[in-house]
């Protein structure tokens, strides 16, 4: 099947299976690494991307779900994720590191939500993706310093 995506606002042409997840469509065919396998069953969050500004397992859900649509992973850009980028080196945030893609994007949807969410908004908005390290303290800090970043450039 041959598919057109938009990912990081760059076009694509795929041929695809018809039930090839997002995932693979991403990493296999298009060669974008940063966004990660880690259960295969939508549980952990490390394969997280935005599509049309909503935050979604690409492990769980064909390619052909997001034609159409504007997929966001983490080699892409934005403000929210640049400032999210500055407060998780400055906070020291990953340790394996592999999670850390799928924590972004979820981070970067919250943000594009709420301005200054609270610690109970950071941890529903986090709550699907799992750290093994569990640096989630760093985590919640660095949302926070993230969001004073965005507020004060505003």
């Amino acid at each position: 099947m041959k598919i057109n995506l938009s990912i990081n606002k760059k076009p694509h042409t795929l041929e695809v299976p018809s039930d090839m997840p997002l995932l693979w469509a991403i990493r296999d065919i298009v060669g974008l690494t940063g966004t990660k396998f880690g259960c295969g069953v939508s549980q952990c969050g490390a394969c997280s991307v935005l599509i049309d500004g909503n935050l979604v397992k690409s492990c769980s859900i064909p390619a052909s779900f997001a034609v159409g649509k504007e997929i966001f992973t983490i080699e892409g850009t934005s403000k929210t994720l640049e400032f999210l980028r500055e407060a998780w080196n400055e906070g020291n945030v990953p340790q394996c590191g592999y999670c850390q893609s799928g924590q972004l994007m979820a981070a970067t949807s919250l943000l594009d939500q709420i301005n200054n969410p609270s610690d109970e908004e950071i941890d529903i908005a986090m709550s699907n993706n799992i750290c093994r390290c569990g640096t989630y303290t760093r985590i919640k800090k660095a949302i926070h310093k993230a969001a004073a970043l965005k507020n004060t450039s505003v």
